[in-house]
């Protein structure tokens, strides 16, 4: 049977999300080993590899594309739209269809240059909408409590599907059910119906394994996660219990790396922990568990209903103004949108190239949990009302080469969009003290973190960091951002005679990669009193020394954890490994 050239099309797109699939699975799948093994290098060149992995296949399957069919049958519009139903027909009984279809938008875009966005053509809106599938694939595990904690965390533990042995099972399971019995909630503690409820998977992450799930009773519900850790030479351990929904988010947290887990049933994977974390939208739940393409259509969905309420319009953020990026909201909705100015401040010498190149370098990176994930958007369109008139000037006005007027529309033909946080130079004026002293604290505690994975931001000043709704400080302005191991930390040096400290120009020569960490206290704080209290707070930050130690522990091939809770929530404590938020 000869096939039309649309079907054709759609079975060669396919063909190339299957194969993007399948590396994919592979890469996930060998987690476990990574974990077994501790090759923790290794597991941060597989995280990196599958981020690429996308960008790659939708290439490979552009260039197939080319090859197979003549250009009047892929500059077609209508031959799209025809395609579109035989891949909709091909995918009906698949498990990702939803990511197919993600796949299926890409090579669209991908051939238009992200024009001509119509539901005719691609999935604006996905085909099963409304749909009730369920593919009746039991995703959990679960143990009846019946009063024993202990137990049941055993149970918990024992039954992961670990290949490396406890270091000591039962102590772990004694400090689990001690610390349920002085947590639950006394309606779930007593309850005659208590349950451990487990997703089969594992959820792996740098140097931890965590096991996801919830405890049910008594008619109320709280999340769970045991993050599990491997101590090379003496075997796993449980580091910790969380049963905080914030906490839980935390964990899944859009400033973190995704997760390798290996996913059944993306969409009623995604469901589940959004009953854990209702908070928490669809589309973050997606990139946690490394479907970030998917998440970015989400994302789209999601923005595309909001805007079409008008409940508000979008507004310049609040805050000192960029001097690379043009940064504007939507004051209802909890994203930022940051385009790329024509020119930049004397200040800043880089090209627009070089900016887009460091948001690929922290997309690419562990992020961990201090540097917030961006999704990139190409020919965005919104209709001119619903932009509010002195921030479509600007916005005009300082990049004319990415924003201009069509009718009543207004085309940005590239931006990022962020999660919004409040700016931490606008969030410390409305501190009392003790809250100016934690924020300053975790201010000091991101930057070490950032340099434990290797990065350093460059530009730290606090109007470059914000303050999420946990109280957590973090980096959202990679303009300047560079490896650590590429700076040259230095002292200055003695002056030779006393003229020389008061001359205007330094009296010791500097490189483009010099660094000086004596001077960062004037340049991050014009305010006295909180330069005297981070310095209080971090002496080390200020040491050129600390920082060539940590460039140093890279340097040797140390990989440096940052666990996703508190130290005081963990069992054993820091260990010569990790570093904790």
């Amino acid at each position: 049977m000869k096939h039309s050239p649309a079907y054709r099309l759609a079975a060669t797109v396919l063909h190339g999300f299957d194969e993007y699939r399948s590396r994919f699975k592979q890469i996930t799948t060998d987690a476990s080993r990574r974990f077994r093994d501790a090759a923790w290098r290794e597991a941060q060149q597989a995280s990196a590899e599958r981020i690429n992995l996308y960008g790659e296949k939708v290439d490979e399957t552009r260039e197939r594309l080319c090859r197979t069919f003549d250009e009047e049958v892929l500059t077609h519009c209508e031959c799209w739209g025809e395609a579109k139903r035989h891949y909709a027909e091909l995918i009906s009984q698949r498990l990702d269809y939803e990511l197919a279809e993600t796949y299926f938008n890409s090579m669209f875009c991908s051939l238009f240059h992200h024009r001509h966005i119509r539901n005719d053509w691609m999935f604006v809106y996905s085909s099963r909408d409304g749909a009730a599938h369920h593919s009746g694939i039991e995703r959990c595990r679960r143990v009846k409590v019946g009063g024993d904690w202990d137990a049941a965390i055993r149970w918990a533990l024992a039954e992961a599907p670990f290949e490396t042995p406890y270091d000591d099972l039962q102590h772990d399971a004694r400090l689990g059910g001690e610390f349920l019995r002085h947590h639950l909630p006394g309606a779930i503690l007593d309850a005659p119906d208590a349950e451990i409820e487990l997703l089969k998977s594992v959820f792996y992450r740098n140097k931890g394994a965590y096991l996801v799930g919830r405890i049910k009773g008594g008619g109320e519900q709280v999340p769970l996660v045991l993050p599990v850790l491997h101590d090379d030479g003496k075997g796993l351990h449980l580091d910790t219990v969380i049963i905080e929904p914030d906490e839980v988010s935390i964990i899944f947290s859009f400033t973190r790396a995704y997760f390798q887990v290996n996913v059944q049933v993306p969409r009623e994977f995604v469901r589940y922990l959004k009953e854990l974390m209702p908070d928490k939208p669809e589309g973050e739940l997606y990139a946690a568990i490394g479907f970030f393409k998917h998440g970015k259509t989400e994302f789209f969905r999601a923005l595309n209903h909001h805007v079409a309420k008008r409940e508000d319009r979008f507004i310049i953020a609040p805050g000192v103004r960029g001097m690379v990026m043009a940064v504007f909201v939507l004051p209802s909705y909890r994203t930022v949108f940051k385009i790329i100015k024509d020119r930049f401040d004397p200040t800043k010498e880089m090209s627009r190239e070089n900016v887009r190149e460091k948001y690929r370098l922290v997309k690419r990176h562990d992020r961990v949990g201090r540097m917030a994930d961006t999704q990139e958007f190409s020919h965005f369109i919104a209709r001119q009302d619903h932009f509010d008139p002195e921030c479509l000037e600007h916005l005009l006005h300082v990049a004319p080469s990415t924003v201009h007027l069509k009718g009543d529309k207004v085309i940005i033909e590239h931006c990022y969009t962020e999660r919004m946080m409040t700016p931490l130079n606008i969030y410390v004026e409305q501190c009392d003290a003790d809250e100016i002293r934690a924020v300053l604290k975790d201010y000091g505690n991101a930057i070490k973190q950032m340099a434990a994975a290797n990065i350093f931001p460059g530009d730290m000043l606090l109007k470059n960091f914000g303050v999420t709704r946990h109280g957590r400080v973090i980096f959202y302005d990679y303009d300047e951002v560079s490896y650590l191991t590429e700076c040259n930390f230095r002292h200055i040096p003695e002056p030779m005679y006393p003229e020389q400290e008061l001359a205007d120009e330094p009296w010791y020569s500097v490189g483009p990669n010099d660094i000086f960490p004596e001077e960062f206290g004037p340049f991050l704080f014009a305010d006295v009193r909180l330069r005297k209290l981070f310095f209080e707070l971090h002496p080390e930050l200020f040491d050129a020394d600390y920082w060539k130690s940590v460039q140093q522990a890279i340097r040797d091939g140390r990989v440096i954890d940052v666990y996703p809770y508190r130290n005081k929530q963990r069992f054993a404590g820091t260990d010569s490994n990790g570093l904790v938020y």
